[in-house]
């Protein structure tokens, strides 16, 4: 038996169905009881996670595999139950069982739970190649109620804002989440229930909250949803989505290990993602992310990787090598681990040598475009100087010379559990030392990227996992130039838009239906060049302002499905807007013009 503060995963269908059955005054305490249960003592034993409701009472959930499956495996020992005010409140207290098996994170690493949601899966076996089956003509007319009750649900979360979206309408999404599921949609039920955590996340404060993130969610199910109706063929397979990728064989592979990340997500899963390449530089990951928290997110680097018969760590294996045979692969290159699969150590390579080497040497301006029309990953090789430190609202960023551009270097994770913000800090001691470093892409309009790994400021050969090591000030060098100033950036005013849009997700519809609160901003786009934005954020306000009344004067219900229309057009408007801006900071354009009228 052991104590533990992480409530197993709770699929949402459980969910749904324990709020569902609440009084509609219990209904109205729920959001209090879920406030309730969370100072209370949790303990662990075995399948069965117990919550000590007071002195002489126990709730108790049933996980075989941190999982609760079914409502009959939420038991309360109070004098009301079944019907009483705690299971529904412990359901809605717990992480979202996103409905797939434990594995990786959709395109190998830890994004922003983005445009599909978080998919964490790593079979323990090669599924087999489903065989082809011809596009479809359109949705189905379950797959069409299905889009319908999740575009509405989502809606109804837009226009309450985090801070008024509680347990019931958290639990509604997650009802039109496995409604989807059901119906064949797994890409909307998956956005679905990142939607669901992010607000979670918010209204209880959590460090790891992005506002931005939730943002990227709500886009991404509204957007599914409303696209889905009139989409056909490859456009209709896309926005349906796949529960699991196909893993194909493919042979025998020599891979190298270039470095390990941490996982944590905001769904409630936490491991590790090593990245590792082959000789001709295509890279590829193994994975070990589970159900859990930021504990085993520090400890899963130091776990045996789950492929073939190697007893290597994901930590020995971002240093070493991996030869496999029977190798298979999913099209974003997360490796199998079936039982035909056998992978034996071998040695690694050094950054500045082959094969890895040939990573550092495509130009920054492609692997920037490269990420940004959607590649299989979104990985940055830079070569870098550090000069300075500015700071931002997420906290401190190096600043670093790449190729005659300002570089700005933030941490990849603010979890304080995880070494990221402190390595940063101890990195921006070594100014004037030129590195190799890996990064993830941070779109938006500097260049701007994600510190993932980089060569120790000292020791030459070595590299430090900047999520899973630990820096010392004694090993570091004295700074060898004094830090530079941050340019200040001639910045575009999208943010005037991208503000309520940001606005609308935090506050709710009434935060933009304020008077004179946009007062000036349309006409300051237009004469920028953005003369669309202006007429975006224009119909954004007028749908949040419009609360017609009947013949007696009475407030009509509020148009929430124009207003989360008009929403998603300023969200998807100011998303490509800044991949526009994004690109034109790295040095180059994309080819579109999404500025003018």
């Amino acid at each position: 038996m052991s104590t533990s503060p992480q409530l197993p995963a709770v699929v949402p269908a459980v969910t749904a169905e324990l709020v569902e059955a609440l009084s509609p005054r219990l209904r109205k305490r729920l959001d209090a009881g879920v406030a309730k249960l969370a100072g209370r003592p949790v303990v662990r034993d075995g399948d069965t996670v117990r919550i000590a409701i007071d002195d002489d009472t126990d709730l108790e959930l049933h996980a075989p595999g941190s999982v609760v499956t079914s409502a009959d495996a939420v038991r309360c020992g109070c004098l009301l139950a079944p019907d009483c005010l705690h299971r529904a409140a412990a359901a809605s207290a717990a992480p979202v069982a996103d409905g797939v098996p434990a594995g990786a994170v959709e395109d190998g690493g830890p994004q922003t739970p983005a445009a599909a949601g978080e998919s964490p899966r790593q079979p323990s076996s090669p599924e087999p190649e489903p065989a082809p089956e011809p596009e479809p003509e359109g949705p189905s007319p379950q797959q069409l109620g299905a889009a319908r009750a999740v575009f509405e649900a989502a809606a109804a979360v837009l226009e309450a804002g985090t801070d008024g979206a509680g347990a019931v309408l958290q639990a509604e999404l997650l009802r039109a989440a496995h409604t989807a599921r059901l119906a064949g949609l797994p890409r909307a039920a998956s956005a679905a229930v990142t939607v669901v955590t992010g607000v979670r996340a918010a209204r209880s404060a959590d460090p790891a909250y992005r506002l931005p993130d939730l943002v990227e969610a709500l886009r991404t199910v509204l957007g599914v949803a409303h696209r889905l109706p009139g989409a056909a063929g490859a456009e209709l397979a896309e926005l349906r989505g796949t529960v699991r990728q196909p893993y194909t064989p493919d042979g025998s592979l020599r891979l190298y290990g270039l470095f390990s990340e941490p996982v944590l997500t905001a769904t409630g899963y936490a491991g590790a993602v090593t990245w590792t390449a082959d000789t001709e530089g295509r890279l590829y990951t193994v994975s070990d992310v589970a159900p859990g928290g930021a504990g085993r997110a520090t400890g899963a680097a130091d776990r045996t990787v789950r492929i073939g018969d190697t007893a290597l760590t994901h930590r020995e294996l971002s240093r070493a090598g991996l030869a496999v045979s029977g190798a298979t692969v999913s099209p974003t290159g997360r490796l199998g681990a079936g039982a035909g699969v056998r992978a034996v150590r071998a040695s690694g390579a050094d950054w500045r040598g082959e094969p890895l080497e040939r990573l550092w040497a495509v130009p920054v301006a492609e692997q920037v475009r490269r990420a940004l029309d959607g590649g299989p990953h979104d990985l940055l090789f830079l070569d870098v100087t550090l000069v300075g430190t500015v700071r931002e609202a997420a906290g401190d960023c190096l600043l670093a010379d790449c190729e005659g551009l300002t570089l700005r270097l933030a941490a990849a994770h603010d979890d304080p559990a995880l070494p990221h913000r402190e390595n940063l800090r101890l990195l921006a001691a070594a100014l004037g030392t030129r590195l190799r470093v890996i990064a993830r892409l941070a779109p938006g309009p500097l260049p701007r990227a994600l510190l993932l790994a980089a060569e120790h400021p000292s020791r030459p050969g070595v590299r430090v996992d900047l999520g899973l090591d630990r820096l010392q000030r004694a090993d570091l060098p004295a700074p060898a130039v004094p830090p530079a100033a941050a340019p200040v950036p001639d910045e575009a005013p999208l943010h005037l838009l991208r503000r309520r849009v940001h606005q609308a997700v935090s506050g709710g519809r009434r935060v933009l239906a304020f008077p004179g609160g946009a007062a000036g901003d349309p006409a300051r786009l237009r004469r920028n060049g953005f003369a669309t934005g202006a007429a975006v954020l224009d119909e954004l306000h007028a749908t949040a302002a419009d609360r017609t009344r009947d013949a007696f004067g009475r407030l009509l219900p509020a148009g929430t499905p124009r207003f989360a229309r008009a929403w998603l057009a300023a969200a998807c408007y100011t998303g490509g807007v800044e991949r526009e801006l994004c690109a034109t900071a790295w040095g180059f354009r994309s080819g579109s013009d999404l500025h003018g009228s």
